[in-house]
């Protein structure tokens, strides 16, 4: 093992690691701040100076997740860079440390910087997201988080339901459930007060029911109805939330539920490719990066990488939203919108790592 990855690739790889943590505290710190004088500046009476200081922490994984290319590329332009201006690069090289070497222990932290990119993405960007949805809900109107306080309107097979007050996910009220038949004939109208979800049913309470038949209609009053569906709490929960606040399972979820009824979920499938190439992103970005310390931005200075990487980042952070939309605009796949700008950067990368001196 230590022929394969020995101490000078882990001298790389903590170098990486070290400037990237200085780097990502910095933007995040910077990130929040932002946040929180945008907060402020809205003029909002409902939420306290305390619930948006707490909206703002819990944001922070999110910011630290959108960060995460440009933090891998700036962290490793500054890490390397300081090996390049220390001349420990210059000393690894006369040993026979090859630049593919380097770019091979780069390679490694940038995995592993993916790899914390998942785990913000899957975890805990997604529940600090919801999570000061919460504080904002309940601070301006007393409704949870997860809670849509506009009508929602969901199909399930052949019902179409209309959801006027949603209270939880596991609880409704003030509904209609509208019953059609193969051919899309209206057949009935079920008008829901209130509905809760027990053991795999929805337990719907004053029920007033209006059937249809030929010449004739007919009213029928229940007091509680059982209701099997495959409108689950969960699936309520993840089609009110930005897809952005949703990990990488509850999409797939909730594409399997939208495409199970016709449903379009576009742009659903374009965000769970981009949260499933994200982790690629962000190691084509630390590769990206290690080429211009072997050149002539080595004598240019930190600030001159500095700059250099925003340039890059911002750059291939735009290009990334102008793919997206013009994969939404031109009906391109999903795996093609959210992977190409991605895969040009990783081949340039790897062409500019071969062909360094």
């Amino acid at each position: 093992m230590s022929a394969v990855f020995g101490r000078l690739d882990r001298y790389i790889v903590l170098a990486i690691f070290g400037l990237s943590a200085v780097v990502g505290l910095g933007l995040v710190a910077l990130y929040s701040f932002i946040n929180f004088i945008t907060e402020v500046d809205s003029g909002s009476r409902s939420l306290g100076v305390t619930q948006i200081f707490t909206m703002t922490l819990l944001l922070m994984p999110s910011g630290l997740y959108v960060l995460m290319p440009l933090v891998a590329m700036l962290g490793t332009l500054l890490g390397v860079g300081q090996l390049a201006a220390q001349s420990e690069l210059t000393a690894m090289r006369a040993a026979g440390y090859s630049n593919l070497r380097i770019g091979r222990a780069a390679l490694i932290a940038g995995l592993l910087l993916g790899v914390l990119a998942v785990v913000l993405g899957e975890s805990l960007a997604p529940a600090g997201q919801q999570a000061a949805e919460r504080v904002k809900s309940v601070a301006r109107g007393g409704i949870a988080a997860g809670v849509s306080s506009k009508p929602v309107w969901l199909r399930d097979g052949n019902n179409i339901f209309l959801i006027r007050r949603l209270l939880a996910e596991d609880h409704f009220a003030d509904a209609e459930i509208f019953r059609f038949d193969d051919a899309l004939t209206l057949r009935s109208v079920l008008s829901v007060e209130d509905a809760d979800y027990s053991q795999g049913v929805w337990l719907l309470n004053r029920v007033t029911e209006t059937a249809f038949g030929g010449d004739h209609t007919r009213v029928d009053k229940h007091e509680t109805l059982e209701w099997t569906s495959g409108l689950k709490p969960e699936v309520l929960r993840f089609y009110v939330l930005e897809s952005e606040s949703v990990s990488a399972s509850g999409l797939m979820r909730l594409i399997e539920y939208l495409e199970a009824n016709g449903l379009d979920a576009s742009d659903q499938r374009l965000e769970l490719w981009r949260k499933l190439i994200a982790p690629i992103t962000v190691t084509a970005m630390v590769l990206f990066a290690v080429p211009f310390v072997f050149g002539p931005t080595r004598g240019g200075g930190a600030g001159q990488r500095l700059l250099l990487g925003v340039l890059v980042g911002v750059g291939f952070h735009l290009l990334n939203e102008v793919s997206a939309n013009l994969g939404a605009l031109y009906g391109w796949s999903a795996p093609v919108s959210a992977g190409t700008p991605t895969a040009v950067l990783m081949v340039l990368a790897l062409i500019r790592l071969a062909t360094a001196r």
